[in-house]
Formats: C-alpha cells, structure tokens, sequence
C-alpha cells in the first residue's frame, strides 16, 4: 500500500500526478492544509523538514519528490514513464528530473514573496526582479528543449514531463506562457491528460 500526503498547490502534486498516470489500484492520498500541523512530532516522523511530499510505502518512507518519481518509476517500469539505464534517454531523463527542482525553487521564492509574506515591508523587489528572470531563464530552456519535440525526451511522455510540467504550473503565475509559445502548446497537451487533472485541487 502507499499513502501519498499531499497539499494541493505543492511539490507533492508532481508525485500524485505520477500515482495516477501508473494507475496503481489501492494507492491513498492524505490530504493535509498547509499549517502547523506539518511540524508535529508525528508529522515529522515521515518528513524530517515538515514539507510535503511525504510517501509511505510498505513500512518504509520517502520525504524527497524527486527520489519518490525515480523509485516510483523503476518500481513499476511497465508503465514507461522512467528510462533504465540502458535506455538512450536515461541521461536526458535525469537532468530534467532535477532541473524540474530548478524551476520550482524560483516559483517557490517568488511564491513565498508575492503571496506568503503578507506586509509590504517584508518582501523584497529586488529578490523579487531576480527570481523572475531567472524563472524566465528556466522557462527559455524548456522552451529550446522542446523545438521539434512533442515532449521532453525524444522517446516521448515520461515522468520528466510530470516533474517539469507541474513546476510551470507554479511558476507561470509569475512568468507569462505568452513569451513561450512551444512551451505553452506542450503545458497545455500533457496538463489535458486525465491522470493531471485528477490530481489538481
């Protein structure tokens, strides 16, 4: 049995997207708010940093989004949504596993900045300038990435896409899609999949 717990609008989002597109039978998702209760002694136990995803499986437990999409696609390679070692795109499917980590840091600061610090006074608009371009600086390689491509990997939809697609997801409150018109047409196609839209809040 795995349990995801999940905040909608967070990290986690990527690993239930990725528990739908597997199309396991029994998984279980436990929703939390976004609050104090992430820092409870027994909360804790699953996520030492109190963050979203947490992962039980089978006794054991994940706390990195990351690490569950990697494990999560060799545990049921079926599915093709991972690429082994063997596999030409095994490379390709690494380093935009963890530049999907890239672009969500970005969304992050910047979400922290404009929504979760409520007095002017706190934020920064300097920080505030410099994450964004550098949002826009992941979205331009995303854009370049996907010239000529329907996805990520030239051996079509995988996990990659999951991972980086829900960091757009965040970050395109602060940077427009409009800049990126192959980004935003390959944002729209893997966003209509049902395993995405059962997994948004």
């Amino acid at each position: 049995m795995i349990t995801l717990h999940h905040v909608p609008q967070s990290r986690s989002m990527r690993v239930l997207w990725l528990l739908h597109e597997l199309e396991l039978p029994d998984f279980q998702v436990q929703v939390h708010p976004f609050d104090r209760a992430l820092r409870s002694p027994e909360f804790l136990t699953l996520s030492p940093a109190g963050r979203v995803p947490a992962m039980e499986i089978e006794g054991e437990r994940m706390f990195e989004s990351g690490a569950m999409i990697e494990y999560l696609c060799e545990r049921f390679p079926e599915r093709n949504l991972g690429r082994e070692p063997s596999n030409p795109d095994r490379m390709a499917w690494l380093t935009w596993l963890h530049f999907a980590e890239t672009v969500t840091v970005h969304a992050a600061a910047l979400t922290q900045q404009h929504i979760m610090l409520y007095e002017d006074y706190m934020r920064s608009p300097y920080i505030m300038q410099l994450e964004a371009k550098r949002l826009a600086k992941c979205f331009e390689a995303v854009e370049a990435r996907l010239q000529g491509r329907d996805h990520l990997l030239a051996s079509g939809f995988s996990a990659v896409d999951i991972a980086v697609g829900q960091a757009v997801l965040m970050g395109r409150r602060f940077v427009r899609l409009d800049d990126f018109p192959v980004l935003a047409a390959w944002f729209g196609r893997i966003t209509e999949r049902p395993a995405c839209q059962a997994s948004m809040p």
